[in-house]
């Protein structure tokens, strides 16, 4: 009889562990909610979510797939989840993009996202970074820019660039924020194509604090936020910023972006990449995911 009550005892011991530990295990293995998840309803400051668990990539008014090496990939994410893979080659400079447009923009061509009225004169956008082990050459020149597409041949009124290239005779391991206007500065519109650089006026840029370029970063999943603050009508307080992890890396304030211009705001933002001299000689790659648009701060939610 004792012998048979510590055999019960022990089983209903052990029965009561395992179901504490399923319980547990089934705890630990359930997901975390995807970042874009209903964000409309959680984040209705937010303007676009995009986490890649989903395809949303015909929202975009313009991807360049980069015969296949820009793309959607599982694992290409944080934490192995999807996202989105960029393949450079050696002696090819383009390595694809996104082109999202959001309020009112100047073609049906430059579809917007949401309702395509908004005239967006504040916007916040980020998105996380990481380069594959063993990355070589620095930056990779272009990165990420906020715009305010002005007419149906992409003339532009502002553009507020973080390259991902070097300032002339700066440490060429960091990014940098340069903001350009495509107005006089009373507002009249002098570009008439894209990247019209003759005609624009540069406003002065300014490099950040974290060598992302260097072997302590590379391999490393890194919150990259910018925001771009049009001035107001008859003031130069315009502003372009970036932080990367939460912490500000480099600023530019008492901008005048677009003088008294008012047709359009900021209506589109391009993640891209484009690498003038690749200097490298075998192929490479580098990762993003969760891209946020919005009206506010945005933060390094994942």
């Amino acid at each position: 009889m004792a012998i048979w009550s510590r055999w019960s005892l022990a089983a209903a011991l052990c029965a009561a562990a395992c179901l504490l530990g399923a319980s547990r295990h089934s705890d630990a293995a359930e997901p975390a909610q995807a970042l874009c998840t209903d964000w409309q309803g959680r984040h209705p400051e937010w303007i676009w979510c995009d986490d890649f668990e989903i395809d949303r990539l015909t929202q975009y008014f313009e991807y360049d797939i980069r015969h296949g090496r820009f793309v959607r990939e599982e694992g290409a994410g944080v934490g192995a989840s999807n996202g989105m893979r960029a393949e450079y080659l050696p002696g090819d400079a383009h390595g694809g993009s996104l082109h999202l447009a959001f309020g009112k923009t100047p073609s049906a061509y430059m579809k917007p996202v949401d309702a395509g009225t908004a005239k967006y004169r504040d916007i916040y956008w980020r998105f996380d970074l990481r380069l594959q082990p063993g990355w070589t050459g620095g930056g990779g020149d272009k990165l990420t820019r906020a715009t305010i597409l002005s007419s149906d041949r992409f003339a532009q009124a502002a553009i507020g660039h973080l390259w991902s290239g070097a300032l002339p005779d700066s440490d060429p391991d960091r990014l940098y924020i340069d903001p350009a206007s495509g107005t006089d500065e009373f507002g009249t519109l002098r570009t008439t194509t894209y990247n019209d650089f003759p005609r624009l006026r540069w406003l002065g840029a300014a490099g950040g604090q974290t060598a992302l370029f260097r072997p302590a970063n590379i391999g490393k999943w890194l919150c990259v936020e910018v925001h771009m603050k049009l001035n107001s009508r008859d003031e130069a307080n315009g502003v372009l910023e970036y932080w990367i992890d939460g912490q500000l890396e480099a600023q530019r304030t008492g901008v005048n972006w677009i003088g008294a211009y008012s047709e359009y705001g900021i209506n589109a933002v391009y993640l891209e990449q484009y690498w003038t001299s690749v200097p490298f000689s075998r192929a490479q790659q580098r990762y993003f995911d969760n891209f946020v648009v919005s009206t506010a701060r945005i933060g390094c939610v994942r």
